[in-house]
């Protein structure tokens, strides 16, 4: 006796919901559209972001594209429900690499996947991608929703960016005119940024800490909360500094610290001094570095440690362009300069003991 089975299988009963990622569209449209600038062609929807170089003013551009994620911060927006600044973490790890080499943000797109796809919490993250961009000065052109059951855990999801930026040809930072006595300033880092939370959540577990408990550092809000406070964006007023004349070299800080990002830009036989007491470190480094037993100099290769770009400028234009990145809304100290040496950054006197805590 034959059997024969009656199924109604759709692509919604296996896991994805097209509904939803059409939802996701209608809701995040609003706050793509308002990242519009000189350059952009159409609007979201298409297979592909078209952008005008023409348009944007450029006469002789070279292209540069910067690629990045958020890591394991995602692990705490996920945790606690808070996915409003994870965009702005994804903006800036992309956008702050494009300035280091003097380029104007462009257009960005951005990856999200997840195994079921909720509207409210991609508009969320979407929406914060928006605001940054348009922060940044930087188009949102397109990106992608990929629902992928049975990939990802209930509720996790991930996300990825890209950013295109340009820069014309005669005034790209090559860090080729850095030079012995060059200043370097610091400017200030809103935390810890989106670097080094694997070593974070585990100091966390260690302590027996939850995200809804009170921050160690700052009582006034959750440990969730204040670990999540987002990257800073540094585009506008490194491109002020750059405009102001004398900038050499820009290194923004991330995985690595200062102590492997600063030489990235260096030209062979110099070296640079740190002086760790020109700038108050924020509190979270110091109960990171107390909490988790880290040496000051473990500290200073994993996390940013305050500093969360560094920009070297030859010595008779430091003040000018310290005066730009302060009236561009920075908070900035001068940390130390370029000497001869080997391509290390090293403190004046030694790491402090404690350092980098108060």
């Amino acid at each position: 006796m034959n059997r024969r089975i009656s199924i109604s299988t759709t692509y919604k009963s296996a896991g994805v919901d097209i509904e939803a990622g059409n939802e996701l569209v209608q809701r995040i449209g609003p706050a793509a559209a308002a990242t519009d600038r000189p350059g952009m062609m159409g609007g979201l929807g298409g297979f592909g972001g078209l952008f005008d170089l023409k348009a944007a003013g450029y006469r002789d551009p070279l292209l540069v594209a910067a690629t990045d994620g958020v890591g394991t911060k995602l692990r705490i927006a996920i945790d606690t429900g808070q996915h409003a600044t994870i965009g702005q973490d994804l903006v800036a790890m992309c956008v702050n690499d494009l300035v280091v080499q003097g380029a104007e943000p462009l257009f960005f797109l951005d990856y999200f996947a997840t195994g079921r796809l909720a509207p409210e919490i991609a508009a969320d993250v979407v929406e914060g991608i928006a605001r940054a961009c348009k922060d940044s000065g930087c188009g949102l052109i397109g990106g992608e929703t990929a629902e992928m059951p049975g990939m990802y855990g209930d509720g996790d999801y991930d996300v990825a960016g890209f950013a295109v930026g340009a820069v014309e040809r005669d005034s790209v930072l090559t860090g080729g005119d850095i030079a012995a006595g060059d200043v370097v300033l610091g400017l200030a880092s809103s935390g810890v940024h989106s670097n080094g939370f694997s070593l974070v959540r585990r100091i966390v577990t260690d302590a027996s800490l939850g995200w809804s408990d009170p921050a160690p550092f700052d009582p006034t809000q959750s440990l969730g909360a204040a670990l999540l406070t987002p990257t800073r964006l540094y585009v506008r007023s490194c491109l002020a500094a750059i405009r102001t004349g004398g900038v050499h070299g820009l290194a923004h800080i991330t995985g690595g610290g200062l102590l492997e990002n600063i030489p990235r830009v260096l030209p062979e036989g110099l070296g640079v001094e740190l002086d760790p007491a020109a700038w108050p470190a924020p509190a979270v480094f110091g109960w990171l570095a107390a909490s988790g037993g880290i040496a000051p100099e473990e500290m200073a290769r994993t996390f940013n440690c305050g500093i969360g770009m560094a920009v070297i400028v030859a010595p008779d234009q430091a003040d000018a362009v310290h005066d730009t990145l302060s009236d561009t809304g920075e908070t900035v100290y001068r940390i130390g300069h370029v000497k001869a040496g080997d391509g290390q950054v090293v403190p004046v006197d030694g790491w402090p003991a404690g350092w980098p805590g108060p």
